[in-house]
């Protein structure tokens, strides 16, 4: 091949080579220092009963299973509303410091760790699983609403008269022209919606999530095929019914399913508040004394050496094993779906593959991985790569089919290492970064699954009733997605990498 057949694009610029040689080294040591034992005695042998359910789905073996949907969607549909109004009532204020760090760290706890905060003051009731989807959505929804605010087209500000208002100024010259952007988003936060409110399940709220984790408990991998069947063809089908004319009505339905008001005992919302959360050694006392101070510094050092400080250090390595190996499936996933590669059958395979993939939460990918291998950060890492490079490579994969080709481009292998490639790896490169704080929430929920990551520590610390130990250590978690997310805006400004808000 002569250097005339191929684009003058020929490789990546050299800051973003050196900077993914860095995170690739960086993934390989915490490869060779991570627990990727496989634990469990006869993987093999489950891995035919899993694929025996696959192709043996049983649709009646779970009961109430109408309901478990009806809860699924309606806690997706009230929470996800509630985020988005509040959301968007923040971004008018985004450019507050204050308000920016507000937002950053209720979106930087993921939503279990919010229902399980909940639960110790609602219980099971509807509110619990609502608000552990709005108040996260909510940080969400302002971050990118503002940004979208923020990169519209600001010609249609000179129409407007001096002296208008903010509010008029907004909604007369600025939403028109940016409505489908927050109509994009809102519509991509509700499939993410949908996937949370499954995956709350899994902490006893009534959705599809609950029913799963009994019949992967029990082992009846035809009842997991059948309700993640289920699943993925309301993920699928969005486009069909999900209509804005039609919100009221899905609203008002869900709000009939889910009777938000019921059950909630304020004694026990006192009694978190003013007692569970307060730090052990300060609950009982009227006054802050030295003796007190004494026992709040061993109690704070206890939790930092023994639980903060192992689960820092093992979240921070699965995480950034878990990006490398998100990129890597995103280089291979995103060929599947590109015109550039593939006919039209094969792209629709590969389009069904990636839905599939990017539409199962990474919480149940673990899940599923953990039952082959036990509770190492292998499942975990396959999980996340695996869900990460679905949604990375479906996104790069339309971008590709948006370049331009020369007559004389190559074809094949040739077209993909030469041409393609070189032309997506800074937009690959921002997507990728701009889901590394994503990666970091996941990585620290799936410590509930008993991958010793922080949330490992946090659910023990719920279990033993120890709800002032368990709040530190979600704090803790937040405060360290927050770095992660400073980090990760440094490294994109710095090598200039742009992300378009309302696709991520």
């Amino acid at each position: 091949m002569t250097s005339s057949t191929i684009d003058h694009v020929n490789r990546p610029p050299r800051p973003l080579a050196r900077v993914s040689l860095s995170f690739v080294g960086i993934a390989v040591f915490c490869l060779i220092v991570g627990d990727v034992e496989i634990s469990t005695l006869d993987p093999w042998g489950e891995m035919a009963r899993m694929v025996k359910g696959v192709f043996t789905p049983d649709f009646f073996a779970t009961e109430h299973l109408g309901g478990a949907i009806l809860n699924t969607l309606s806690f997706a549909f009230i929470g996800v509303v509630l985020g988005s109004a509040c959301g968007f009532a923040l971004s008018l204020i985004f450019r507050y410091p204050a308000v920016r760090f507000f937002c950053a760290f209720i979106r930087a706890v993921h939503e279990l760790f919010w229902a399980l905060i909940f639960l110790q003051a609602f219980g099971l009731t509807p509110i619990t699983g609502i608000l552990a989807i709005a108040i996260p959505f909510a940080g969400a929804f302002a971050k990118v609403y503002s940004e979208i605010i923020e990169e519209a087209d600001a010609s249609p500000l000179k129409t407007i008269p001096k002296g208008s208002g903010y509010v008029s100024t907004l909604f007369y010259a600025r939403i028109p022209d940016i409505w489908t952007h927050f109509k994009t988003y809102t519509m991509y936060r509700m499939e993410c919606g949908l996937r949370s409110s499954a995956v709350l399940g899994f902490v006893g709220l009534p959705t599809i999530g609950f029913h799963l984790e009994t019949a992967f408990s029990n082992g009846n991998y035809s009842e997991v095929s059948a309700l993640l069947y289920l699943f993925f063809i309301i993920i699928a089908s969005m486009r069909l019914w999900m209509r804005p004319r039609l919100l009221p009505a899905y609203l008002l339905g869900a709000f009939i399913v889910l009777p938000v008001g019921a059950d909630i005992s304020m004694t026990n919302v006192t009694r978190f508040l003013t007692q569970d959360i307060i730090p052990g050694p300060l609950r009982w006392v009227n006054t802050i004394d030295g003796n007190a101070l004494d026992s709040l510094g061993h109690w704070a050092w206890n939790l930092l050496y023994r639980e903060a400080l192992p689960g820092v250090v093992n979240t921070v390595l699965l995480t950034m094993i878990a990006l490398v190996g998100a990129g890597i499936l995103t280089l291979v996933f995103f060929p599947l779906i590109s015109k550039k590669f593939f006919g039209r059958r094969r792209r629709a395979v590969g389009h069904i593959f990636l839905v599939v993939v990017r539409s199962t939460p990474e919480y149940i990918l673990a899940y599923v991985f953990l039952q082959l291998w036990g509770p190492s950060m292998l499942p975990a890492i396959v999980a996340l790569s695996l869900h990460n490079g679905a949604i990375i490579g479906h996104l790069i994969g339309r971008y590709a089919d948006e370049l331009p080709l020369r007559p004389d481009a190559p074809k094949g292998m040739n077209l993909y290492t030469y041409n393609i490639v070189p032309r997506v790896y800074g937009q690959f490169m921002a997507f990728l970064f701009y889901r590394w704080e994503v990666i970091m929430r996941e990585t620290a929920i799936l410590g509930i699954l008993g991958i010793k990551t922080l949330g490992f520590y946090v659910d023990s610390a719920f279990t033993d009733i120890r709800f002032d130990r368990a709040l530190a250590l979600i704090i803790i978690t937040a405060l360290l997605n927050i770095a992660v997310d400073h980090i990760s805006r440094i490294v994109r400004a710095r090598l200039r990498l742009k992300t378009n808000p309302d696709i991520v």
